[in-house]
């Protein structure tokens, strides 16, 4: 039964705004979306980074059902001992830095953050919390808190104290981390403004910088995840750089709501020694679904050597997609943008994609940027049909 965008408006809160981009989705295979009109639209979005292996990959479908099968929820999490959650630590551990050896589950990237937050409070005994300028880490307060637009954080006010921002890539600004910061929230590979990278020296920098303060230094890792830029992990692309906690979510799960952090065993003990005694907590965190279903997810990355494709595939993006109206594609892997030139309306851009069957969307910070972030496992032949449907969608406007 098709649903009305009105109808659908009147019941479900949501922030979209553009009727034309609102697909009313039947079902979702590999790289493709089918319309109730069976419509298919080829998903360079990827639910923003979460269908990493593909909508409904069928090894993440099987792990599921298996586990309906003998329990879902069944206590608060932490109380119960329960397998799923030991088994996946124990699997993403022998991927990670030594020193990321423990793990809290959640249930998304915002989550995650929080929690991180928190944990990073505790340890230090600490206030103030820096992030970069134009990065976004989640939508709760604490994260908001982060936010440098004031368009964005001015309806939120007061906002969480203590919340001060340096800017991405710069050796200066590295300074105003002090004895009194309890950490720095960024990301290895930044995502705001369109996809830029860390210039070279800066991450090493960074974590230097926070080694000789005492501050514990938190990684982002909820988009560029899971093998998007052709490494478990972007920031095991730059030498020498480790977090302290590492945030994840999204792409962990192969379309199953879960999300984590990962940090060094005496950070991460801190929430439990914090009195009173829930120094975080989540009820349906780690739940058993999810945590199959990300089991499942990494088995498929590491056993079907899907990134060792990502950086050959996400070229082609950045080689072949050229057009008048495209000032430059960039990017990382398959973690990619399109930058329209500045004179392109890109509402335009974008309803004209999905009149080709492009989901694509636009950068938080910078709506000239479209998405570029496909499934890992998409072939060769699709990458040239989505480059051409891209190319049609542009020289309709």
């Amino acid at each position: 039964m098709k649903t009305s965008v009105q109808d659908f408006r009147k019941l479900v809160a949501q922030v979209g705004e553009i009727d034309q981009i609102m697909i009313d989705v039947e079902k979702a295979e590999g790289i493709y979306v089918w319309d109730t009109d069976k419509k298919r639209y080829m998903d360079m979005l990827s639910g923003i980074c979460v269908g990493n292996v593909g909508h409904r990959n069928p090894k993440v479908v099987q792990a599921v059902k298996e586990q309906m099968d003998k329990y879902m929820h069944v206590m608060v999490y932490g109380e119960f001992v329960q397998s799923p959650q030991y088994k996946y630590i124990q699997r993403l551990k022998e991927f990670l830095p030594e020193s990321l050896s423990q793990i809290f589950y959640v249930n998304s990237g915002s989550e995650a953050i929080e929690g991180a937050l928190k944990a990073a409070k505790l340890f230090t005994k600490r206030s103030e919390i820096i992030s970069c300028k134009a990065s976004y880490h989640g939508s709760t307060l604490g994260a908001v808190s982060m936010l440098s637009q004031e368009e964005f954080t001015r309806g939120f006010r007061p906002l969480l104290p203590d919340c001060n921002k340096i800017a991405y890539n710069s050796f200066e600004d590295l300074e105003k981390i002090t004895e009194r910061t309890a950490c720095v929230v960024a990301e290895a590979v930044a995502v705001g403004e369109g996809v830029k990278l860390p210039i070279e020296g800066w991450l090493q920098a960074l974590r230097k910088r926070c080694n000789e303060t005492g501050t514990v230094l938190i990684f982002d890792e909820i988009q560029t995840g899971f093998g998007r830029t052709g490494k478990l992990f972007a920031f095991e692309h730059f030498e020498g750089v480790v977090p302290d906690i590492l945030c994840i979510a999204k792409g962990m799960g192969g379309g199953m709501p879960i999300g984590a952090f990962v940090g060094r065993d005496d950070i991460m003990q801190s929430l439990n020694n914090h009195h009173p005694l829930i120094g975080h907590a989540s009820t349906f965190g780690g739940h058993p679904l999810g945590c199959v279903a990300a089991l499942a997810t990494l088995n498929c990355i590491i056993e079907d050597k899907l990134m060792a494709d990502v950086e050959r595939k996400g070229t082609r993006y950045r080689n072949e997609l050229t057009h008048p109206l495209i000032k430059q594609v960039k990017g990382i892997g398959l973690f990619n943008c399109i930058e329209l030139r500045e004179d392109v309306d890109w509402q335009k851009a974008l309803i004209s994609c999905f009149s080709e069957g492009i989901i694509t969307g636009t950068h938080l910070f910078n709506s000239q940027c479209l998405s570029l972030k496909p499934a890992l496992i998409i072939t060769d032949e699709q990458i040239t049909e989505s480059i051409e449907r891209i190319k049609r969608a542009l020289d309709k406007i």
